[in-house]
């Protein structure tokens, strides 16, 4: 592994989510990882129905376009991980 992020692997993880604006987290597995907040909003939301994923993929999609630049760096990549989890619960509804 590269030294410059450390000797630990979970800086490689946190490097990778950062600069890429998603998660490792995986709806189907949150046990590996996922941390606290990843884990509550994927419980939150895994039980909704089919249309109300939709709504709020809409939703932030709408929001990421619109206001994305301007949000600080924490908020848009929280923003798109949520993104990413609810296409991962949409997927996950229509099997």
């Amino acid at each position: 592994m590269c030294d410059e992020l450390g000797p630990k692997e979970e800086y490689m993880q946190q490097f990778v989510e950062e600069a890429g604006g998603t998660s490792l987290c995986n709806v189907k597995n949150t046990e590996v990882g996922c941390n606290d907040k990843q884990k509550t909003f994927i419980e939150k939301w895994a039980a909704k129905p089919a249309d109300e994923l939709k709504k709020q993929l809409d939703r932030l999609n709408g929001m990421l376009d619109k206001d994305g630049e301007s949000m600080k760096p924490e908020a848009l990549s929280w923003a798109k991980q949520r993104l990413g989890f609810f296409k991962q619960l949409q997927k996950h509804t229509e099997l």
